[in-house]
C-alpha cells in the first residue's frame, strides 16, 4: 500500500510539473522545472527508500553564524549554514571602499597631476589616467585578475579564471569571508588602475599617449601581475600573513611594495630614458594651478581611507586601525613637511603640505593594519622629512627631471614606509604576526622584499621602455612639446580664453 502511495504521489507531482513547462517560465526557472520532472521520475521507479535530507542548523549553528559575522570570521556551521553569503555590512564597507580607491585616481590623482602640469599639458594628464583605467579594467577582467589570484606557483598565477570563470556575486572566499567574490576583484581593480598611472608624474609633459598605453600594457604582464601575486596572494613568495612556507615573509597591508615602490622605482628609470622636459633647467615649468594640486589631494586624502581601511576586507577593529594610523600619518606629514619649508626656504607652501599629506599617506600604506597609532605619527613625521630631502635635494644633485616627483614621494616613501613597516609592525594591532609567527627577522624580510620589489621594477622597466622606444619611440618632438601635448595629441585645450 505504502508502495502504491508512492507511485500516486510521484505522477501527481509529474502532472504539476509538466503543466508548469506550459507557462511562461523564463529559462532559468524552466531548468529547475526539468530537474523536478527527473528528480521526480526517478523516485517513482526507486524504492521507497528515500535519501535522508540534510539536517537543519541548529539554533547554536546558526547563532554561531551571526557571532562569525559580527567578528568578521569563518563561519564555523560549515555546509549546514543558511547565510554562505556576502554580509551586508562588510561588503558594503568593500564597495564603498572600492569606490573610494577609484575616487583616488578619477578625479583624485588626475587633479593632483593635472595642477602641477603646465596649462597646455593639463588635458594630457586626465587623458592619461582615463586612458590607463580602460586598459587596465579590460586586462583585468581578460587575464590579470587570474594571473594575480588563481592557483600557479609562488611568482605568478595561472588562466584558471581568466574572464572570470567560476565567479559568482553571491560566492564568497576568494578575498575573505563576508565580501563577494565579486567586489574582490573589483577592490583589487581599483589598486592596478592607480599603479601604473603614478607612474607617468615622472615622465609628464613629454611622453606619448600612445607610448603611455604599450608600456602599460607590458608592465602589467611583466611588474604588476607577478609582484601582486607574490605580495598577496595565498601561495604568494613574499606573502606572510597567509603562506607558512613564503621564500619572504613579509608584510605588506595596503601595497606598500605592490603598488608604491614598484610605480616609484620604475618612474625614476622611466624618465631619465626618456630625458628631461624640453627647456628644462632654462625656462619656468611652475604648476599652472595650485588651486587643483589642493582639491587633488583632498581627494586622494579621502580616497586612501577605502585603499588602507578597505584592505581589512571588512567593517571590523582592524579596519578602524587601519583608517586611524592613515589619518594620524598623513596629517603628520603634510604638516612637518610644511614646517621645514617654513624653516629652510622662508615660507610654508601649498605644494609642500600636498607632498607631505601624500608622503604620509604612501609611508603608511603597508604598515596600516600592522602598526599603533603612535607608531603612525611617527611614520607620517618620517615621511614629511626624508622625501622632502629626496625631492628637494636629491633630484637636483642628480639632475633626472622626475616632472611631479613621483619617486621621491612613491618610490622614495614606499621604501621607507616598508622598512619602518619591520620595525614598528605590533601584534596588539594584528594577532596575524603572532599566529603566522612573523615577528621573528621580520625587519630582514622587509628589507629582502623591498630589494626584490626594486630589481624587478628597474630591470622590467629598462627593458620594457627600450621596447617601446625602438617600435613606437616614447617621447612626443620638440615641436609637440613647445606647443603642448593637449592641442597636439588630444585635440583640445584644457582653458579657452577669450581673445
Amino acid at each position: 500500500m505504502k508502495k502504491h502511495k508512492s507511485i500516486l504521489s510521484g505522477i501527481a507531482a509529474l502532472a504539476l510539473a509538466a503543466g508548469g513547462l506550459f507557462t511562461a517560465t523564463p529559462a532559468f526557472a524552466q531548468e529547475s522545472v526539468t530537474t523536478v520532472v527527473t528528480e521526480t521520475a526517478t523516485t517513482v521507479v526507486e524504492t521507497e527508500a528515500a535519501a535522508p535530507e540534510a539536517a537543519e542548523p541548529t539554533v547554536e549553528q546558526r547563532l554561531a553564524d551571526i557571532e562569525a559575522y559580527f567578528n568578521n570570521v569563518d563561519r564555523p556551521s560549515g555546509d549546514a549554514s543558511k547565510i554562505k553569503v556576502p554580509g551586508p555590512g562588510h561588503n558594503a564597507w568593500q564597495m564603498t571602499s572600492t569606490a573610494l580607491v577609484l575616487f583616488m585616481t578619477l578625479p583624485g590623482l588626475a587633479l593632483f597631476y593635472g595642477g602641477l602640469v603646465r596649462s597646455k599639458n593639463v588635458l594630457s594628464i586626465l587623458a592619461m589616467t582615463m586612458g590607463v583605467a580602460g586598459l587596465v579594467t579590460i586586462l583585468w577582467w581578460a587575464v590579470g585578475y587570474s594571473l594575480t589570484f588563481s592557483g600557479g606557483n609562488a611568482f605568478i598565477g595561472d588562466l584558471a579564471q581568466r574572464f572570470f570563470t567560476g565567479m559568482s556575486p553571491g560566492a564568497v572566499g576568494a578575498g575573505y569571508y563576508w565580501i563577494s567574490d565579486y567586489m574582490w576583484a573589483m577592490f583589487q581593480l581599483s589598486f592596478a588602475i592607480i599603479t601604473p598611472a603614478l607612474i607617468f608624474g615622472a615622465t609628464a609633459e613629454r611622453m606619448k599617449f600612445s607610448a603611455v598605453l604599450l608600456f602599460t600594457a607590458i608592465w602589467m604582464f611583466v611588474v604588476y601581475f607577478p609582484l601582486a601575486h607574490m605580495v598577496w596572494a595565498v601561495n604568494g613568495f613574499m606573502c606572510g600573513p597567509l603562506n607558512a612556507d613564503a621564500g619572504i615573509k613579509a608584510i605588506d597591508f595596503a601595497g606598500g611594495t605592490v603598488v608604491h615602490m614598484s610605480s616609484g622605482w620604475s618612474a625614476l628609470v622611466l624618465c631619465i630614458i626618456l630625458g628631461p622636459r624640453l627647456g628644462f633647467g632654462k625656462q619656468p615649468m611652475a604648476p599652472h594651478s595650485m588651486v587643483l594640486c589642493m582639491v587633488g589631494t583632498g581627494m586622494l586624502f579621502v580616497g586612501w581611507f577605502g585603499f588602507n581601511a578597505g584592505s581589512a576586507l571588512g567593517s571590523d577593529a582592524l579596519s578602524s586601525n587601519a583608517f586611524t594610523t592613515t589619518l594620524l600619518a598623513a596629517a603628520t606629514g603634510g604638516f612637518v613637511w610644511g614646517m621645514i619649508e617654513w624653516v629652510l626656504r622662508g615660507k610654508p607652501s601649498v605644494l609642500g603640505f600636498c607632498s607631505g599629506i601624500v608622503s604620509g599617506l604612501v609611508t603608511i600604506t603597508p604598515g596600516a593594519g600592522f602598526v599603533t597609532p603612535t607608531s603612525a605619527v611617527i611614520m607620517g613625521a618620517l615621511a614629511g622629512i626624508i622625501p622632502f630631502f629626496a625631492v628637494v635635494y636629491l633630484k637636483k644633485m642628480l639632475g633626472y627631471d622626475d616632472a611631479l616627483d613621483t619617486f621621491g614621494v612613491h618610490g622614495v616613501g614606499g621604501t621607507l614606509g616598508a622598512i619602518l613597516t619591520g620595525i614598528f609592525a605590533d601584534p596588539a594591532a594584528n594577532g596575524v604576526l603572532s599566529s603566522m609567527n612573523l615577528m621573528d627577522g621580520l625587519l630582514l624580510n622587509q628589507i629582502k622584499a623591498c630589494v626584490l620589489t626594486i630589481v624587478l621594477s628597474v630591470v622590467a622597466t629598462t627593458i620594457i621602455a627600450y621596447i617601446v622606444k625602438f617600435t613606437i619611440g616614447l617621447r612626443a618632438s620638440d615641436e609637440v612639446q613647445s606647443a603642448g601635448l593637449d592641442t597636439e595629441e588630444h585635440g583640445e585645450e584644457g582653458y579657452l580664453l577669450e581673445k
